[in-house]
């Protein structure tokens, strides 16, 4: 298999201009870190899937080593404003333990007067993971005085919570406003690879567009037009595309009210000389349920009753070739369900492709980040993002407000 992290032929360069974390002077220091520990979980509250968890230990171990008090913070599910044992982080705090190898002190608030004197009994070293920030309503409502409560547990404040960067509440946005911000490991390494992607890639550029609806990835299509050499669209929203070219997909999905929208965009990008490629054969079925009955039929003959859920062989063989000669890919979004063993193959077999480009590749978080995953090949992908609707917006070229909110490089 290739080895991809070495194709690279010129460095990404640098796209952050605010603050990292070893930029600030943390030795000795509290140092708030807010992380995304919202990581799956069972029936018996036991974590299914650390990986969030393990994305963030560079930042901590650094923050540990610079003999820093490291309190941490993160949200879990959706708890509503109120205390909900289902969305306790006491897991989190048991597997943090073992993945450091050191204690780990769990508060059972993450604002208040114990909370307080916990922090302020810490030693050089010591690690501190508070509950639940969104047992408190004022966190997704960015409160200013929640946002308040939390800087006065710390110095310093460290954001590696790539995933809610996009949201504007009060531990990735309010808090800034009381203490020095910098990004984390895991912040920097996000922005450099999916803004440096963008703005400084080695060509050809090649970007795999999927998922269910052409409305959730149009941002993306308008801010890569200029950028790419080639554009392979699959999954639901390819419909979207084929339907508005004027030919019948059955039963498959299309937003009805994209249609006008979507034939803008494919004329342009075809007139920028931008080639784009849809898929020409496709897995159909009449129904979701597993043993359902399957066909493989041109994409321009899907019957009435039936619908597309995969790309075809036809469609896996033409996207291969398109990606042989690729120097980046850019890769957002499944191929079909491929939850569903029946319509997995087109979303695993570009997960191949992928993995064996000799190019710098860069998937989008979510479900394309499972099916990679699921795939087997995660481990022979360059980057893949751990936000989904954060990585999303940063390919859209959008500002995210916990990335601006961060204190700026002196120039």
């Amino acid at each position: 298999m290739a080895q991809k992290n070495n194709a690279q032929s010129k460095p990404i360069k640098d796209v952050l201009d605010k603050l990292s974390v070893e930029e600030l002077d943390i030795a000795g220091k509290r140092v708030f870190i807010r992380a995304d520990f919202n990581v799956p979980l069972d029936d018996n509250l036991k974590i299914t899937d650390d990986k969030r968890i393990r994305s963030t230990l560079p930042t901590i171990n650094y923050a540990i080593d610079e003999g820093a008090k490291v309190i941490l913070a993160s949200h879990l599910g959706r708890p509503k404003g109120r205390p909900d044992p289902r969305y306790s982080l006491a897991p989190v705090a048991k597997r943090l333990q073992r993945l450091l190898n050191t204690e780990v002190l769990f508060a059972a608030d993450c604002i208040g007067p114990h909370v307080e004197g916990v922090v302020s009994k810490m030693k050089a070293g010591d690690v501190l993971l508070l509950e639940n920030l969104r047992y408190h309503v004022g966190e997704e409502t960015n409160d200013e005085d929640f946002a308040e409560s939390l800087s006065r547990l710390a110095d310093c404040f460290i954001n590696d919570a790539f995933g809610t960067a996009h949201r504007l509440h009060a531990s990735i946005v309010g808090i800034t406003k009381y203490l020095p911000s910098a990004a984390g490991f895991l912040m920097k390494k996000e922005i450099e690879h999916l803004k440096g992607v963008v703005t400084n890639p080695v060509r050809p550029f090649v970007a795999i567009l999927g998922g269910a609806k052409v409305s959730g990835k149009i941002g993306v299509l308008e801010h890569l037009e200029d950028k790419v050499e080639k554009v392979l669209i699959g999954g639901g929203m390819a419909f979207t595309f084929i339907k508005a070219m004027g030919y019948e997909v059955g039963d498959s999905l299309v937003e009805s009210d994209m249609l006008d929208t979507a034939q803008r965009i494919r004329k342009k990008l075809k007139s920028a000389g931008i080639k784009f490629y849809l898929p020409v054969d496709c897995v159909i079925a009449q129904t979701l349920e597993p043993g359902a009955e399957t066909k493989i039929v041109p994409t321009l003959e899907i019957p009435k009753g039936w619908r597309a859920l995969d790309i075809g062989p036809a469609t896996v063989k033409l996207f291969s070739i398109a990606l042989a000669n690729a120097k980046t890919i850019l890769w957002n979004g499944p191929m079909g369900v491929f939850e569903i063993d029946a319509f997995s193959r087109g979303t695993f077999a570009i997960a191949h492709s992928v993995a064996d480009a000799y190019a710098l590749t860069v998937v989008g978080g979510g479900d394309t980040d499972l099916a990679v995953h699921r795939a087997g090949v995660s481990d022979a992908v360059s980057f893949i993002s751990t936000g989904g609707g954060a990585s999303l917006q940063l390919l859209e070229g959008k500002e995210l407000p916990g990335i601006a909110a961060l204190t700026d490089k002196k120039t």
